[in-house]
């Protein structure tokens, strides 16, 4: 059985969905919010719940006697942790410093508890975020490159996960690999990122904020290739010599906002309204993924390029969205 947290969020829906088509049993577990982004949850979990190898338990990963509750009678059959619950959003995190180490830090404590004391454990992968690499000024991105300089809270947050990760896996040799996600996008996504709420905006003729004037660059990835990485990853031999193991998934390609903007209004054949905002806070001038690793380990090799992938999501806005309006 595989236990995947944050299963009614954006990546944790296309993991399980995938797991499930592919006659995996799946154990989901998401908290219960309400907030904007609640009609998709609930799009997510309808189209879920119709596999019979599929079973939700409503919880906060906070809640380390809730959490017990949930996994134990199935804790003989759990051979596979994907740990994708989280905050997500470097500016909320500033603003709810708490929140975020509670989910984010706290979350990943009480998973690993949890993990060691399945007797089939086999696997515990977790989802960590090209935020890491912070104030790093090495580009792309390399899995060795360095990781003590933060910009936000978030980022921190992230990092501290992986650090308890590596600590568990040296004392208890849980087999763990963390996987820094950058950007990822497509149909069922976050409605509070850039290319969702641009999509809305421009096809409603209203406003979009560009910061930086567009110029910032990052590596959009698709929805469908970061799935197929999780799913290679979930093949992973346990290494021989070390235990968890980091990897990049991402495009391996950088694009500046303004390119984002210009594929949704190729796509939505709508021209953008736009407002120039100063770079905010906590926020990365580019993000850049090097996936040499994860191409020479397991085979990654991601194949939709933001124009295509722009374009899926568009279509599928454009058929679904309005349930959230």
């Amino acid at each position: 059985m595989y236990f995947v947290t944050g299963v009614t969020g954006f990546i944790g829906y296309h993991l399980a969905s995938a797991l499930l088509s592919e006659g995996k049993e799946v154990l989901g577990v998401n908290v219960l919010e309400k907030d904007d982004g609640q009609w998709l949850r609930d799009m997510r979990m309808k189209k879920l719940s119709v596999h019979p190898s599929f079973v939700f338990m409503p919880c906060d990963i906070t809640d380390r006697s809730r959490l017990h509750e949930c996994v134990q009678p199935y804790a003989s059959r759990i051979t596979h942790v994907i740990h994708l619950a989280a905050r997500t959003g470097i500016r909320q995190s500033l603003m709810h410093p708490h929140a975020y180490a509670e989910s984010n830090v706290v979350g990943q404590l009480n998973l690993l508890e949890q993990f060691r004391t399945f007797k089939r454990g086999e696997h515990f992968i977790y989802a960590s975020s090209s935020s890491v690499y912070g104030a790093n000024e090495s580009i792309p991105f390399k899995e060795t490159d360095g990781t003590d300089h933060p910009v936000s809270l978030y980022a921190a947050t992230k990092k501290a996960a992986e650090i308890i990760t590596e600590s568990y896996a040296h004392l208890y040799r849980i087999h763990a690999t963390g996987l820094r996600f950058f950007t990822v996008y497509g149909p069922y996504g976050r409605p509070d990122m850039a290319y969702f709420s641009f999509t809305r905006n421009i096809l409603a003729g209203t406003p979009i904020t560009l910061f930086n004037d567009g110029k910032m660059k990052r590596d959009f990835t698709f929805i469908e290739d970061l799935v197929d990485g999780v799913l290679k990853v979930l093949m992973r031999p346990r290494s021989k010599n070390h235990s968890h193991a980091i990897y990049n998934l991402g495009s391996g390609h950088s694009e500046t906002l303004d390119a984002l903007v210009h594929c949704i209004e190729e796509a939505t054949g709508k021209k953008a309204s736009v407002h120039h905002a100063p770079m905010q806070a906590g926020e990365m001038q580019e993000t850049y993924a090097d996936i040499t690793r994860a191409r020479a380990d397991f085979g990654f090799a991601p194949k939709i390029r933001l124009r295509e992938g722009i374009g899926r999501f568009v279509e599928w806005y454009k058929e679904s969205a309005h349930a959230g309006s």
